[in-house]
């Protein structure tokens, strides 16, 4: 697809890139200008991930229901070519803000990149399996603004000058840490064995080939298990903390 403005028309992706490009400027340049050079990075990161995660889970989830064909195997529509479009100019503009600042970072510029694969090979490899990979991006998504909010208090938190940032990152870390454990330690495990189960059986045959479907759950499964020894470790941590605390 692609937006009108006047007499021109602008492919989606590119007119997204430049959106989440600018709104990564502004973040570092103006809005966190104030910021720790050390935090500036991640916090302009974060203010871009707060533009793409919320947007992009009502996107996809209209994208979806709006479709009659809704099978892991459907064409894909434009408006969810369009969602997949949003979320490829983001994950572009994220991992270049790795590849600049972190380029050590190998665990998230590898995801970025086998994210990338998934959604480009989806949106202009086969054309079909969206409502698959759209499916997953609502629950990788939907806890996107808390997760957001608790990494920009996390990063001020050490900050002497920044005591509400301690305050919110205390007060946001149980109910984020349980609402990230039900959506990608239950949820996301079992819309991925659904999708799992669906190709297998051949439910994509001669439109989705067998070599990228499960090139898709490799991807897939692997994030979802590296997501789980994410949180189940801050939990210890957490628990550790409080433990800790109650000694004192």
């Amino acid at each position: 697809m692609s937006i009108n403005i006047g007499e021109f028309s602008i492919p989606d992706l590119p007119l997204f890139f430049s959106m989440f490009l600018t709104i990564y400027l502004i973040a570092y340049f103006i809005v966190f200008r104030n910021w720790k050079p050390q935090i500036r990075p991640e916090a302009s990161s974060c203010l871009i991930s707060i533009f793409h995660g919320t947007p992009a889970v009502f996107l996809a989830t209209r994208a979806v229901f709006s479709s009659s064909a809704r099978s892991f195997a459907s064409a894909n529509t434009a408006a969810q070519n369009t969602v997949l479009d949003f979320s490829v100019a983001y994950f572009l503009t994220d991992l270049f803000h790795y590849i600049v600042f972190n380029p050590n970072d190998v665990l998230f510029i590898g995801h970025h990149l086998a994210t990338l694969f998934v959604f480009l090979t989806c949106r202009f490899l086969v054309f079909h399996g969206a409502c698959a990979i759209l499916g997953l991006l609502i629950l990788a998504e939907v806890t996107s603004a808390c997760q957001n909010a608790w990494t920009l208090a996390g990063a001020r938190k050490n900050d002497p000058e920044s005591r509400l940032a301690v305050k919110v990152y205390d007060l946001l870390s149980p109910p984020f840490y349980a609402f990230y454990s039900i959506v990608r330690g239950v949820l996301g495990p079992l819309f991925f064995g659904k999708m799992v189960a669906f190709y297998a059986r051949g439910g994509a045959h001669g439109v989705i080939p067998n070599w990228l479907w499960i090139s898709w759950a490799i991807v897939v499964g692997t994030a979802i298990t590296v997501s789980i020894l994410w949180i189940w470790n801050l939990w210890i941590e957490l628990f550790r903390q409080r433990k800790a605390k109650k000694i004192r």
